[in-house]
């Protein structure tokens, strides 16, 4: 079978070719179609992040407090609950439950409680990396920061968490890749990203080589961007002679 990649240039109502593959007035083309879910993907993707990356460190900071055990089980807790419960079971919490038992929140918008649902779940990943950053260091740093009169938030602050970042990079930069992928699950609930797209697409156009690989070039593109992004930043502030090797900190 030939392929047809001038599918992407065809208007969404009457399938006419545009000669830019850009619609004019109302009319619409898969390609102008592709490129709006594929900003949907990343608002969703990058909100997401957001709210996985303040949580994850809050959280994940406080399970490495000394003589806090509360906070710690706490933290611990909110680990253990999402971590290890489906991302697409609590998308679908957030989307059909909850909105049940707390009625006002049936008027929250669908792209914000998949923004929460990614955006918690992830959370449970990145405190888990954060604590393991923060333990690979040596227990002399904390100390360091004790002997020089700091109080427990200036350590964590001023210490520990500056070389605890540097740590964590490459496995952040994983779960950033991982975020983006796992918006696809937005589907689900109607949300207008890529993956809704390619099924809708490829329904209407019966080209589904052309629709699917066009939205996987899309994912990896994305994917690529973040993992340079972070590969930039790594870079920057990497500290000249710091090692970690074997799971420890050192010099």
């Amino acid at each position: 079978m030939a392929w047809d990649w001038q599918v992407f240039c065809k208007t969404t109502d009457d399938a006419t070719v545009m000669a830019t593959c850009f619609g004019k007035g109302g009319d619409i083309t898969y390609l102008q179609w592709m490129l709006q879910a594929w900003g949907w993907t990343l608002s969703v993707a990058a909100c997401a992040w957001v709210i996985a990356v303040l949580l994850g460190g809050l959280v994940g900071t406080l399970r490495t407090l000394p003589n806090s055990p509360w906070l710690v089980r706490l933290a611990n807790a909110w680990v253990e609950l999402f971590r290890n419960i489906p991302i697409l079971v609590q998308l679908f919490l957030w989307y059909f439950v909850l909105p049940k038992l707390f009625p006002p929140m049936k008027a929250v918008p669908g792209f914000l409680l998949v923004v929460f649902a990614l955006g918690f779940f992830t959370s449970a990943r990145i405190a888990e990396q954060v604590r393991a950053g923060i333990q690979a260091l040596s227990r002399g740093q904390r100390y360091a920061g004790m002997a020089m009169g700091f109080t427990t938030a200036q350590t964590y602050r001023y210490v520990l968490l500056p070389m605890a970042v540097r740590i964590i990079l490459p496995p952040l930069t994983s779960e950033s890749m991982n975020l983006l992928k796992n918006s696809s699950v937005a589907f689900a609930v109607s949300i207008a990203e890529l993956t809704m797209f390619a099924m809708q697409a490829q329904e209407e156009t019966s080209r589904g080589i052309e629709i699917y690989l066009g939205v996987t070039a899309l994912y990896a593109l994305s994917a690529f961007a973040v993992n340079r992004v972070f590969a930039f930043i790594e870079k920057k502030v990497a500290i000249p002679g710091f090692i970690v090797a074997g799971g420890t900190g050192g010099h």
